[in-house]
């Protein structure tokens, strides 16, 4: 049985270099086109920020020590600030805030809680991860507060979503944690 052969590093690193080469020429065509044949709109820009997505995942993927959760985390980062600029060049409307970011915060804290049953055991490698989407999480209150939505009830869903998340991964993770202070800082 014959088996597919690895890339090697030298020739993963050209295919990169190759690929990434090519983004940059077609988001430079883009840019032309752009400016040739309608001006007066910026769709380049969003398709730019599309690439530059694609570029931060790939880059972030292909490191050699990934940990899921902070793939999570950076998703829901990256994701969001491209919803956020792509509604801002499209007139800023506002459901970036108040659809988009709600949603991938939902998503987010479901996969953390999915991450956190099945690795329980290996919770602690996650924590640090899930308080930074907990704390990104905060932004759905604030954009309440802020009267920066009209329609609040995915917010308040999103909310209730990440509380109800890190109480319950708390919960089953508790012992695990409080083993792991122990071992780490020798109590």
């Amino acid at each position: 049985m014959l088996y597919p052969q690895k890339l090697s590093s030298k020739k993963t690193n050209i295919l990169l270099k190759v690929m990434l080469a090519i983004s940059l020429v077609i988001a430079g065509i883009l840019v032309l086109i752009n400016k040739l044949t309608s001006p007066g709109v910026h769709w380049a820009a969003l398709s730019n920020a599309g690439i530059i997505y694609i570029w931060i995942t790939v880059i972030y993927s292909l490191n050699k020590n990934i940990n899921i959760a902070a793939h999570v985390m950076i998703q829901t980062i990256a994701i969001s600030i491209l919803t956020v600029f792509i509604d801002y060049r499209i007139g800023f409307s506002g459901w970036s805030l108040e659809l988009s970011i709600p949603i991938i915060l939902i998503i987010a804290n479901i996969t953390m809680f999915i991450l956190t049953i099945v690795s329980h055991r290996k919770y602690i490698r996650y924590a640090i991860y899930q308080l930074i989407i907990c704390i990104f999480s905060l932004l759905p209150p604030y954009f309440i507060y802020k009267h920066m939505v009209s329609n609040v009830v995915l917010c308040y869903v999103a909310i209730g979503i990440s509380i109800l998340n890190f109480l319950i991964t708390i919960i089953l993770c508790a012992k695990d944690v409080k083993e792991a202070i122990i071992r780490k800082f020798h109590i």
